[in-house]
């Protein structure tokens, strides 16, 4: 049987709830085959990208999944974040777990073009996204509407599957069959770099670079975070 990309949002319509779970305990959150030793898993990456963006910062999670966990966790922390999802389960779910952010997470879906002002945030999430979405709306609309609403000197935190094509895995923590859009690391690099994003270098040990890791399933994946030029 041949199983096409889960583009659709079917499958977190069906799995909101349990994706919820897995997220918010950082089931598939803990990484290995690191590229950066410091790099151990999900937990790794908000501590840093905490110490690249002060609290009282705005953000947004573009594509928060179901529960929305990292708007929560740094709206705890004092950031000014929102996040938005396509799929109405996953705000749904988020609302629930968490309805003092009710008014935080939204219907929006990343193909289109959002409605908010150029620079309108400090930092932007996107994290396992893109792998949901067809390349040449990624790169012709998803991440140039993500450096256009960073203010300048901006952060973005992404994190996307690598390599080539379409992979298909078991997913074990949902008990089916699951296919993932793989995208070139260099082709992002450049998009990025025509935005005017420039990956952070890592200092003193800290995270940074160019990152790769493997997740539970496993699948290779790629983290940065990029900074939008003054």
């Amino acid at each position: 049987m041949t199983i096409s990309p889960d583009f659709s949002e079917s499958f977190y319509r069906q799995h909101a709830q349990r994706y919820a779970e897995v997220s918010h305990n950082f089931i598939q959150s803990v990484y290995t085959d690191m590229s950066h030793p410091m790099l151990g898993g999900d937990r790794d990456l908000m501590d840093r990208l905490m110490e690249l963006v002060p609290p009282g910062c705005r953000g947004l999670d573009a594509g928060c999944g179901a529960g929305a966990r990292d708007v929560y966790f740094y709206w705890q922390r004092g950031y000014d974040i929102y996040g938005v999802d396509a799929v109405e389960e996953n705000i749904l779910e988020a609302r629930r777990l968490h309805p003092e952010i009710a008014d935080r997470v939204e219907v929006a879906d990343l193909r289109r073009a959002l409605g908010y002002p150029d620079g309108s945030f400090e930092f932007v999430l996107c994290n396992a996204v893109i792998q949901h979405i067809e390349p040449d709306v990624t790169l012709g609309m998803t991440l140039p509407e993500l450096a256009r609403m960073l203010k300048a000197g901006g952060v973005l935190q992404l994190m996307f599957k690598c390599g080539d094509g379409v992979a298909t895995v078991y997913d074990g923590d949902y008990g089916v069959e699951r296919a993932f859009q793989l995208y070139a690391v260099e082709k992002v690099l450049d998009m990025l770099e025509g935005q005017g994003l420039g990956v952070v270098a890592g200092e003193s040990g800290k995270l940074g670079g160019v990152m790769y890791f493997k997740d539970p399933k496993p699948m290779d994946h790629c983290v940065l975070f990029a900074r939008k030029d003054a």
